[in-house]
C-alpha cells in the first residue's frame, strides 16, 4: 500500500529544492501558506507571511546568484518534513553587511517544514554560519 501522505510530503520537499534552484522567488513562495511563520539562524526576527519568506530568499539569492541546493536527506514524519541540505555558490552580493568576496562557499544545514493543506505553514532553518564565515575568509580554519 502506498502512503500518499508520505509521497505528497516527499514531493513537496522536492518542489522546495527545485524552486530554490530555479532562482525564482515567486515559484518558491507559491509553496508557502499566506500565514507562514519562519525562523532562520542568521535572522534574529521571525518571518511572518509569504512576503517575509520571499525577502529572506531574495537576500540569499542576491548574495549568491549561482547558488545550488542539494537535498542530501529528506525525512518525513507527517506533517513535518526535514531536509538536510548543502548549498554551493559564489559570494557576489552583500550578505549580513559582508561585501562580496568572490569566494565559493559550500554550506550545510537542515530545514524543518510543517505542512498544512499542502502548503508550508512553518519553517525553521539551522545551518553552519561559522562555516560560511570561514569560507568567506572571516573566521580562521579549524
Amino acid at each position: 500500500m502506498i502512503d500518499t501522505t508520505h509521497d505528497t510530503l516527499q514531493a513537496l520537499a522536492q518542489q522546495f529544492v527545485e524552486a530554490c534552484n530555479a532562482h525564482d522567488p515567486d515559484r518558491l513562495i507559491a509553496l508557502f501558506a499566506p500565514d507562514y511563520e519562519g525562523a532562520e539562524v542568521a535572522d534574529p526576527a521571525p518571518q511572518q507571511g509569504r512576503a517575509a519568506a520571499r525577502e529572506t530568499y531574495a537576500r540569499y539569492l542576491a548574495a549568491f546568484p549561482d547558488m545550488r541546493m542539494a537535498a542530501e536527506q529528506v525525512l518525513v514524519d507527517a506533517p513535518t518534513v526535514a531536509i538536510a541540505w548543502s548549498i554551493v555558490g559564489t559570494h557576489r552580493g552583500t550578505l549580513m553587511h559582508i561585501p562580496p568576496t568572490g569566494r565559493r562557499i559550500n554550506v550545510r544545514g537542515v530545514t524543518l517544514l510543517t505542512i498544512q493543506g499542502n502548503l508550508i505553514r512553518r519553517g525553521s532553518s539551522v545551518w553552519d554560519l561559522a562555516g560560511l564565515l570561514r569560507a568567506l575568509g572571516l573566521l580562521p580554519n579549524l
